[in-house]
This record gives structure tokens, C-alpha cells and sequence, in this order.
């Protein structure tokens, strides 16, 4: 049986298209349909929103970190027990890195086997909006273009005027007319949408989005056209092995960091490490962990109350100068520096790190990575990785290092991307290693592997970093 799916994409990006998922997987879910949400590409903020709205992780697919045949498998093992999948695309249906369109959203259409639903920015369109339909059913004919949601429509009668001009064009089916609505406008941020995670008004939101989606779209429409997806001819793979847990991860989670993929924290769990979420904003004190996990976020955003939880910042001075294992990912780099300056304001951080971070205006470093490894990683004692290893990656930040020591160690040298400063990325120092980068794990690139054989040599050597040595 095939497992009932669609794919959003759009004429281009900044369409709605986020919006519009994240109200009809909530209109589904009010129904009473289990719904699993993807993510086409290296995305954080629009999951957060995705995973609120359907009430369960939110899983990205991408084509440069992972291959078609893992794309596939992940893909069928989280949608398998789900009533129906939705797949939000990114940018446009055939916007791509490639001329051949092999990472495109239309790839992953035809790579999963799934209908497409094209959500069209009608913002002052009439007649035009016919060959636009057409054009994109012509450019690909192997691509099952099966209804259209016009959005952002200005009225009734702009409505009524483009089903006709549709109807009498084109065979594509109207699933939906969303008309120009305030309550259907997220506050943008760096990355697209603002995180879910920061909007105390979050859940009310969603609900907003819900109601006008669910009274504009034909649920039961989309419903039959998830229907038409083909079987994939893959088999939902058996539940992995479980690990008993021997080693505790603290993982910070809240309004400053929230840049985890979910795939990642699963696949931390099946290595037999516990998560131990922590407030940076909150908490006073370290919980008791054998390592600790920061990723990205926008810690400039929560910079005062970041900053006046001096007694966080000396726990976790203590257990990086004690060599507890910590990874840090772009935010968190800029957490465990010794200040970040955004706006005229300046904030002292953790000070773990010899450096200061500075935001700009315009993105430093933004879009895929290629790391080659230098050798001075400390999770080398894991038996994959290695100096010369290449790693497929992602950046996105504001911010750019200033006042580095010299004398830091790099753990990769940059092939494509930024990094750090243009050449080289990964600052070492001690058990800890703090990057712009954000990885994922994969086929090609066990990082969580790698980080839990680490973690368990620094446990099997030294007491742990937050045990009292007298």
C-alpha cells in the first residue's frame, strides 16, 4: 500500500508556502488525521513550525547530504504508520544548485514518487496566471502537477475571475483559494519564518493559520489527491536496535537555541546517549552530563538574558577546563566566545572560547559547505573520520569572528562555504570543538557516532567534568 503524500512547492520562493503548510497540516490534524510533516533542505526554522502544527518531528530531506537511496528510506521509515505526509518544498518546484535539476524540488517529486500541489503567489494576477500553470506543467512531463492553492488573494471577485481563467485553460484542479488575511503573517527572521520557540503566542497562531486555511482549502480534495501517490517499492525497515543508555548529553533548548534536526537527536538516542535538555536563559546551574550539545539559534536576540546567567557561564567554563567533551554549532560558537556585539551592544558570553563574535547586516557565510578535515579533531578516536576526510555541510550566520587567538586549532579546512574566516572552520581547544557549521548525520557523515565514542573515551579516563574532585 502506498503511503498517501504530497509535495507544496511553489513559483518561486517568499510565496506563503510555509504559512500555508503549517495551517494545512493543522487543519488535518483537526480532522483527526496523523500527519507527518518533511522539509526539503538544510532548514530549521520552517520544521519548528511544521513539527508545532502537526504535533510530531519534523524530518528534512536533502539531496546534498544524504543519497537518494537514504532520502527514500528516511523518507518511508518516519511516514509509514502516518495517515498522510506533507512535504514542504523550498524556493520554486525547478530551483536548484544544478542546471540539470537534480536537487530541485520537482527531483525529489519524481525521486518519491509524489503529487505536486503549487501554492501561487496571485498577488495582481488575472489572465496571466494560465500559462504560468502550463509553462510549468510543460517544462517537466514526468512531474504530476495535481491541483493549484491560490494564495494571497485580494478578494471574492479576484477569486471567482482566476478559477474561470484556470477552468478554462488549463486541466489543473483549484484545491483552495487563500484570500490576503493578517492573521496569516509570521514575523520574519534571518532564515525565513521566526523559530516557533520565541513566539509566546505561537500555539494561537498556528490556530489563526488553521482556521483560514481549513475554511479556504479543500481538505477532502487534498486528501484524494495524496491518495494517487504510487508505491515506492520499498519496505519500512525494522526498528534499529536499542542501546541501553551510558552516557548523558546536555543539550541546550530554548529561545536562543533551538537549531537541532531531529534525525540528529534520534540518532544520538540509538548511540545509547540520554538527552538532558537545558535552559541557557534559565537554569543556573549544568545538569549533571557526561558532554554538552549547543547548536545554532539567534543567541543575539536573547543577548541581556543570556549574558546575566553568570553562573551557567562558570559551570560550563569549569567542565570544558576539566576536558568534558562539547560541540558547539554556529550560535552556540558564538555563545561559548567571549562576547557577541549586535546593534551598538556588546554582552559578555561564556568565554570559553580566545574570540569575539560580531553580527553584520548581511549574511558572512550562507548556503552548502565542504569541509576536509585536518586531523586535529578530537572525536579522531572514533574510528571513522579522519585527517583528509571531506564533509557535505550547511552555514547560515550573521556574524563573523574578530580578536582570535593565533594560536587556535582548526578541525577543517573549508573547501566551499565560509566557515570561520574564509579557509577554515571548527575551532578545537581542549575536548571541545565549536563551528559555524551545521552538520547532519548521514550515510557519508556518522557525526553522532563519532561524538558518542568520544564522549565514552573522555568518560572511561577522567572522572566526569562535573563531579567534585575535592
Amino acid at each position: 500500500m502506498a503511503i498517501p503524500r504530497l509535495l507544496i512547492s511553489a513559483g518561486h520562493k517568499s510565496s506563503g508556502k510555509t504559512t500555508l503548510c503549517v495551517g494545512l497540516i493543522a487543519a488535518l490534524r483537526k480532522r483527526g488525521f496523523n500527519v507527518q510533516p518533511f522539509k526539503k533542505g538544510p532548514d530549521y526554522i520552517d520544521p519548528l513550525w511544521l513539527q508545532s502544527a502537526a504535533g510530531r518531528a519534523c524530518q528534512n530531506l536533502d539531496f546534498y547530504m544524504m543519497s537518494r537511496s537514504e532520502i527514500v528510506q528516511s523518507f518511508v521509515h518516519t511516514a509509514s504508520a502516518a495517515d498522510i505526509a506533507v512535504i514542504e518544498g523550498n524556493k520554486g518546484l525547478y530551483d536548484g544548485l544544478d542546471l540539470d535539476g537534480s536537487n530541485s524540488n520537482a527531483a525529489l517529486a519524481h525521486l518519491l514518487k509524489t503529487p505536486v500541489v503549487l501554492a501561487l503567489d496571485a498577488r495582481g494576477m488575472t489572465r496571466g496566471i494560465a500559462p504560468l500553470i502550463l509553462g510549468y506543467q510543460a517544462f517537466d512531463r514526468d512531474i504530476n502537477i495535481a491541483g493549484v492553492i491560490l494564495n494571497k488573494l485580494g478578494g471574492a471577485r479576484h477569486e471567482s475571475k482566476l478559477r474561470a481563467i484556470i477552468e478554462h485553460y488549463t486541466d489543473v484542479r483549484v484545491l483552495g483559494a487563500v484570500h490576503r488575511h493578517s492573521d496569516l503573517t509570521i514575523e520574519q527572521r534571518h532564515l525565513g519564518l521566526q523559530p516557533s520557540g520565541e513566539l509566546d503566542r505561537a500555539p494561537q497562531c498556528i490556530e489563526s493559520v488553521r482556521d483560514i486555511v481549513g475554511d479556504s482549502v479543500d481538505l477532502d480534495a487534498i486528501m484524494a489527491v495524496a491518495a494517487t501517490a504510487l508505491p515506492l517499492g520499498v519496505a519500512a525497515p525494522a526498528a534499529a536496535t536499542v542501546i541501553r543508555s551510558d552516557i548523558r548529553i546536555g543539550i541546550a533548548r530554548d529561545a536562543a537555541f533551538s537549531f537541532y534536526y531531529a534525525s540528529d537527536l534520534a540518532a544520538l538516542e540509538a548511540a545509547g546517549a540520554e538527552l538532558v535538555f537545558f535552559d541557557t536563559l534559565q537554569n543556573p546551574r549544568l545538569p549533571d552530563v557526561d558532554a554538552l550539545w549547543i547548536g545554532g539559534g539567534f543567541p543575539e536576540t536573547q543577548m541581556p538574558a543570556l549574558a546575566a546567567n553568570a553562573s551557567l557561564h562558570a559551570d560550563i567554563r569549569h567542565f570544558i577546563d576539566a576536558g568534558g567533551p562539547v560541540y558547539a554549532e554556529c550560535g552556540g560558537l558564538m555563545y561559548l566566545a567571549r562576547s557577541i556585539d549586535w546593534r551598538g551592544q556588546r554582552y559578555a558570553m561564556v568565554g570559553a572560547l580566545p574570540v569575539d563574535s560580531v553580527m553584520e547586516d548581511k549574511p558572512v557565510g550562507r548556503g552548502y559547505v565542504r569541509l576536509r578535515e585536518t586531523g586535529r579533531n578530537p572525536w579522531l578516536r572514533s574510528s571513522q573520520g579522519g585527517a583528509g576526510t571531506e564533509i557535505a555541510a550547511h552555514e547560515f550566520h550573521h556574524s563573523r569572528l574578530v580578536n582570535l587567538d593565533p594560536e587556535v586549532e582548526f578541525a577543517y579546512e573549508v573547501l566551499r562555504g565560509f566557515g570561520a574566516d574564509g579557509s577554515h572552520d571548527g575551532l578545537v581547544l581542549r575536548n571541545m570543538l565549536a563551528s559555524y557549521t551545521h552538520q547532519r548525520d548521514s550515510e557519508s557523515n556518522r557525526w553522532t557516532k563519532r561524538f558518542t565514542d568520544h564522549i565514552r573515551h573522555c568518560k572511561s579516563t577522567a572522572l566526569s567534568p562535573m563531579q567534585d574532585t575535592g
